[in-house]
């Protein structure tokens, strides 16, 4: 199949390599001239506008948007949406809010032109592991592009299929879902990231634990000198909380037991909020993603003035005195 993808950073240009490498035609664009040229080398087409990757296009044309969220992805749809034509096919495989999805499909359709949203997750990995996708469009359109999708889904691997699941299907078992009308495949990764949060925020306080067994506060008949780099390996090995996320733990934690080259500083990229804020509009509790997202905003500061208050407080009523440097600074003690 024949198809345009506009933006090559991390994910989209192994997008190309891996539709490439199954015997699709790539037309490809990116700001960067020099992330164009390097996927010509590797045999895909390379142009230098939106409107040179239009031309390079047989009708009904399919375009792939892998660019970050908001006012750039939103500029390009339209963009695109003057050039495109009917029968069209726009494809938003970036971490779009699923709202955005439903007012660029709705201008499209206007146009005659069909949108897809795709809800990615594969992340640098993707070459070669495949990326897990979540689709939200109209039936047809979505059949269309689907040599596309499995081309790009992980494939069924070495799991076992789920018992009961007969009958059902078979594209979830291959990686990927048609999960409903625009909008429902960017809903459906943005909890799919806000789980992803808790699941994160859960380890790194199971091992701020485990390694913090060692602290000089400890009684020291309770004190523990741990391996944590060999708990996380072991874990990955049968445990029930084994999971890719607990191997990446384990692969940073082999390679430097301190994580000294990291601060500690974590962003966060949106999906988190939308997941809470849909959380809130529907009366659903989510205590545990709420926390961790809230724990990537404290990751960002240092003492804050709330921290401060809670301090000037705990001495006021209580003549609790600041522990830790600060209160080294001052004289201070336990």
């Amino acid at each position: 199949m024949k198809i345009g993808v506009i933006g090559l950073g991390r994910m989209g240009a192994n997008i190309v390599r891996r539709l490439m490498r199954d015997g699709h035609d790539c037309v490809v664009f990116d700001k960067s001239a020099e992330s164009v040229e390097k996927l010509e080398k590797e045999g895909a087409t390379g142009v230098r506008d939106l409107a040179g990757l239009v031309k390079a296009l047989e009708p009904p044309r399919s375009v792939w948007v892998m660019l970050p969220a908001g006012q750039v992805t939103s500029e390009t749809v339209d963009a695109l949406g003057d050039l495109l034509g009917q029968d069209d096919v726009v494809i938003d495989g970036g971490n779009s809010f699923y709202r955005d999805d439903i007012a660029h499909a709705a201008r499209l359709k206007r146009k005659g032109i069909h949108f897809v949203d795709v809800g990615t997750s594969g992340g640098v990995w993707g070459l070669e592991r495949g990326y897990c996708m979540m689709i939200g469009g109209d039936d047809a359109i979505v059949w269309r592009l689907d040599p596309v999708f499995r081309t790009l889904a992980p494939g069924r691997g070495e799991i076992e299929p789920t018992p009961g699941r007969e009958g059902r299907d078979e594209r979830a078992e291959l990686g990927y879902i048609h999960a409903g009308p625009n909008g429902a495949g960017h809903f459906v990764k943005m909890v799919h990231n806000g789980i992803e949060y808790g699941l994160m925020q859960a380890y790194a306080e199971g091992f701020a634990i485990l390694r913090n067994r060692c602290a000089d506060a400890l009684p020291e008949a309770e004190r523990y000198d741990l391996d944590v780099a060999d708990i996380a390996e072991v874990w990955r090995r049968g445990s029930v909380i084994s999971s890719w996320l607990l191997d990446l733990t384990a692969a940073a934690l082999a390679r430097d037991g301190a994580l000294s080259d990291y601060s500690g500083y974590v962003e966060d990229s949106g999906e988190g909020r939308w997941t809470i804020n849909a959380a809130i509009e529907e009366a659903v509790p989510a205590d545990v993603l709420t926390a961790a997202l809230y724990a990537r905003f404290r990751s960002r500061l240092d003492h804050t003035f709330g921290e401060k208050i809670l301090s000037a407080m705990r001495q006021g009523f209580g003549g609790h005195v600041e522990q830790g440097p600060a209160a080294a600074k001052q004289g201070g003690g336990a």
